[in-house]
């Protein structure tokens, strides 16, 4: 199903900052900003704050695990009431002003007691933000321009899982692109697929079934494999590593190279592809794998203090690991060779971030644990966001931008006094 309001006058629009448009405050527009990597060269950005240091901390109607993204001076993301599923849209200035909230009510359902109503991250363009929420009668994706008007919703049928809905779509070229991946119950399995809509009008693209077995809340990236043409990679269970068409969505491979739920998301860095697995039981291992130009092969395994959850970042050569039990591991990117494992305390389910040569790891407790994006291990400070967390942090313009169960934060770069109330 698909509804459409116009948007006369809307799709040229663009927005400026104090005169002009600054490029680095489009680098986060998805979940784990460019192609999913997490990472950012600014350096304007503290190891350790206290709530002084703030720019602002606003807070956030309902609560939920979604991250902001930004566009321009426009901060977004999702929430929801925790007791009637209503989902709230939401934008921000970068002064942490609110200049919308959209409610879109919903339907109670049970989910993990980790997860929430508004686990989804959205993606935005110049024109126009991408949500994505669930219930068990409907998936719905929608577009809406920077000033909160509908532009079209998707219906993309039934969901089914135990541990609610959590992955986020993505933008390349036209479309945008969606992985519904649900659970494998008694019975025919559920249209397990990725997805691709026009995103000027959320008509229908491609449709690529996918064998999914657990629900994976894996975010897809680009892959550019040597000499070839840029391939989408996701991860699931019954798939494991795979790629498609992005364009068309025809399967190009796949490596079952997982046996449980894929809950992390792909990383690319070169010819290296990172995925995870794991389970609440453990068992978790991270995969390498590398590409000569074809299908990529596994390079290596880890498998002690390997991440079920949190995304992995790197720095060069460098990779870091943050296990939800919280020991954090650098390895060598392309040999597997570990550095350094320290245990840090907490737990994860925070995806890593990297600010220039600082890594940031917020715990579940609320706790930001920073250490030195090096080969020798160095904590450079903890601090205190005042609340539970589940929210991968956004960098943009040199800011950083933290989302805890109902408050959005800011801290570092240089901003003009806060128009939000504390």
């Amino acid at each position: 199903m698909i509804r459409c309001l116009s948007q006369t006058g809307l799709l040229c629009a663009t927005f400026v900052v104090c005169g002009m448009m600054s490029a680095s405050a489009q680098e986060w527009t998805r979940f784990r900003g460019p192609n999913g990597t997490g990472e950012s060269e600014a350096k304007s950005i503290p190891a350790a704050w206290t709530d002084k240091d703030f720019n602002f901390k606003v807070s956030v109607p309902g609560i939920g695990h979604s991250s902001p993204v930004l566009w321009g001076d426009r901060i977004f993301l999702l929430s929801a009431d925790p007791q009637t599923a209503t989902r709230y849209a939401l934008c921000y200035d970068v002064n942490g002003k609110k200049l919308w909230e959209k409610s879109f009510p919903s339907q109670m359902f049970r989910i993990h007691a980790q997860s929430s109503f508004a686990s989804s991250t959205p993606t935005v363009d110049e024109s126009h933000v991408y949500f994505a929420w669930a219930a068990p009668d409907a998936i719905t994706l929608i577009a809406m321009t920077h000033d909160g008007e509908t532009v079209w919703t998707r219906d993309l049928g039934t969901w089914s899982s135990q541990h609610g809905f959590g992955t986020s779509p993505i933008l390349y070229k036209d479309l945008v692109i969606l992985s519904n991946s649900q659970e494998v119950k008694d019975g025919p399995e559920p249209a397990c697929s990725m997805v691709a809509v026009d995103k000027k009008t959320g008509e229908d693209r491609w449709k690529t079934a996918r064998h999914s077995v657990n629900t994976s809340y894996s975010v897809p990236a680009i892959f550019q494999p040597r000499g070839s043409d840029p391939e989408l990679v996701c991860t699931n269970t019954g798939d494991g590593l795979f790629a498609l068409d992005p364009l068309t969505g025809k399967p190009l491979w796949s490596n079952a190279f997982f046996d449980k739920r894929t809950v992390s998301s792909p990383l690319v860095k070169g010819d290296m592809i990172f995925g995870s697995t794991g389970s609440g039981g453990g068992g978790n291992y991270l995969v390498a794998a590398q590409s000569d130009g074809r299908e990529p092969k596994l390079a290596y395994k880890i498998s002690a203090a390997a991440p079920y959850v949190p995304t992995t970042v790197a720095r060069g050569d460098l990779l870091f690991l943050m296990s939800d039990g919280g020991v954090a591991t650098c390895i060598d990117l392309h040999s597997g060779k570990v550095h350094w494992t320290e245990r840090i305390g907490g737990k994860y389910s925070s995806s890593l971030v990297r600010a220039g040569d600082k890594i940031y790891c917020p715990s579940m407790d609320g706790e930001v644990v920073v250490f030195a994006a090096d080969k020798v291990f160095k904590e450079l400070g903890r601090s205190s966001l005042g609340e539970e967390t589940r929210s991968t942090p956004a960098i943009a313009d040199g800011r950083m931008y933290l989302r805890t169960y109902s408050h959005l934060i800011s801290i570092g770069g240089t901003v003009t006094a806060s128009t939000g109330a504390k």
